[in-house]
């Protein structure tokens, strides 16, 4: 793991509140070390109103660049890039993740290059397998609906000596599963971890949309400044159904644990009942934030911590 950079003068120096105390993402953005990695990243920052160095965060493309610089100077990610209709991951957010996983009993004290973790939905932007690795030496499988995501995925890795032999892809061939089709015979993992769609409908996708727009002081567009399309916003029933699924799933599966982000906190009582009907023996709400975003991360298992 790197140590944080410093912070350029322009900038001020008070931390990102709410990120997990091992996050590099905890200070304001330094750009002069992230456009010399990335020198692309220059076209498209600018002065804003206070003096500080930023980017147009409503930009699809400026939020691509920045991306690309993070994952190069922070973690020695090359190649990274998505096709501009794919979500693009918000890089501390995804990094905090990870992190609150490796405080987990049993992970937190097992040889991190013997920590196997499967990662739901891993999509064409791969983040959690990348930033993992890198940090924590976890070996990944990766698994998605989506064809084109995993093509692009793979052309990612490929681009990375080494990742290949530490990060599989698998294709999910059935929407209606999560595991099942997946997961190999006698195939076991410390740890699940899984971004869901959040929406329900397409509809609800789109009224989220431009909610984010008329937030960021923008004239409201059907184009996310983080990009997402289908399964990566919507399916049916939202974040809640397809967790419960995914509980439901997971009492066939070898895990220590099993782990969701849940966007929102109305989906938290029928996971939590879901919970108590499949029976397992420990589960626990781990509370995010970044900024005045607020997040959490559900962790369950049915293994005895002794």
């Amino acid at each position: 793991m790197k140590n944080k950079p410093k912070l350029a003068a322009t900038e001020r120096a008070a931390p990102k509140t709410g990120l997990h105390p091992r996050n590099l993402h905890r200070d304001r953005y330094d750009f002069k070390p992230l456009i010399a990695a990335s020198p692309s990243l220059a076209a498209v920052v600018f002065h804003n109103a206070y003096g500080d160095e930023s980017i147009d965060f409503a930009n699809p493309a400026a939020v691509r660049a920045l991306n690309r610089a993070l994952l190069l100077h922070h973690y020695g990610i090359q190649g990274w890039d998505i096709p501009p209709q794919y979500l693009c991951p918000p890089i501390p957010g995804r990094a905090d993740y990870l992190h609150y996983l490796a405080d987990l009993p049993g992970i937190d004290q097992k040889d991190a290059h013997q920590v196997r973790v499967l990662d739901i939905g891993t999509g064409a932007n791969c983040i959690y397998p990348l930033i993992g690795q890198r940090v924590y030496g976890w070996q990944f499988v990766g698994s998605d609906i989506d064809p084109a995501a995993l093509a692009n995925a793979q052309g990612i890795l490929n681009a990375n000596p080494g990742l290949n032999e530490v990060i599989k892809l698998r294709l999910q061939t059935s929407r209606k599963k999560i595991f099942f089709g997946v997961v190999q015979a006698d195939e076991s993992f410390d740890l699940v971890m899984c971004n869901p769609p959040f929406h329900s409908s397409l509809a609800e996708a789109n009224s989220g949309t431009r909610r984010k727009w008329k937030n960021l002081g923008k004239k409201p567009s059907q184009v996310l400044n983080f990009g997402g399309q289908g399964a990566e916003l919507w399916c049916e029933g939202g974040e809640e159904a397809f967790v419960c699924e995914m509980i439901a799933e997971s009492v066939a599966v070898k895990s220590r644990w099993f782990t969701s982000l849940i966007a929102k906190s109305a989906s938290l009582p029928g996971i939590y009942r879901a919970l108590n009907k499949a029976g397992v023996s420990d589960s626990r709400t781990i509370e995010m934030a970044q900024g005045q975003k607020k997040s959490r991360i559900v962790a369950w298992t049915f293994y005895d911590q002794d």
